[in-house]
């Protein structure tokens, strides 16, 4: 396949994987701290049992379709190559904050009945709510560096 075609599953499988980021995070960012226990702790396991078999296949499919895009534009479209590697990595740190910070703090909440709910249940939303605001930037960079790497004119070759 051409550089073209991967730059286009790229940009395809990174707007799927921001869109899962965003919707959730622009659809509760205002009115979560409001939710009374019962209907929080439904939401979030809810989301939870959603979003997370989509996400362990569109988070590394995402990741892995930047891989074939280096090794050919690595001789003629320097640019091309940065922005990849820079979405690339930003990418890898949105996983990384997803799985070593959201995911844990959203294992801790589906555990939560009513009656069981800790003391500062309300401290454990807003730090979560913090977090998913983190990494949900952070996917953005996939979606806005393959289109206009794509579209950049070819640097000469380096000899």
């Amino acid at each position: 396949m051409n550089l073209k075609i991967w730059a286009l599953i790229g940009i395809v499988l990174s707007a799927l994987v921001t869109g899962v980021f965003r919707g959730p995070w622009v659809a509760l960012t205002t009115s979560i701290g409001t939710f009374m226990p019962e209907v929080f702790l439904v939401i979030v396991d809810r989301l939870s049992r959603n979003i997370a078999p989509v996400m362990t296949v569109r988070m590394p499919a995402a990741l892995l379709s930047m891989v074939p895009i280096l090794p050919m534009a690595f001789n003629e479209r320097l640019r091309t190559v940065y922005l990849t590697l820079t979405g690339f990595t930003l990418f890898l740190v949105a996983l990384l904050v997803m799985i070593l910070v959201e995911v844990p703090i959203v294992k801790q909440i589906v555990t939560w009945a009513v009656s069981t709910l800790p003391g500062n249940w309300q401290q454990l939303r807003d730090r979560w709510q913090r977090r998913s605001l983190s990494s949900e930037w952070l996917p953005l960079s996939p979606a806005w560096r393959l289109k206009p790497a794509e579209k950049c004119n070819p640097l000469p070759n380096r000899r």
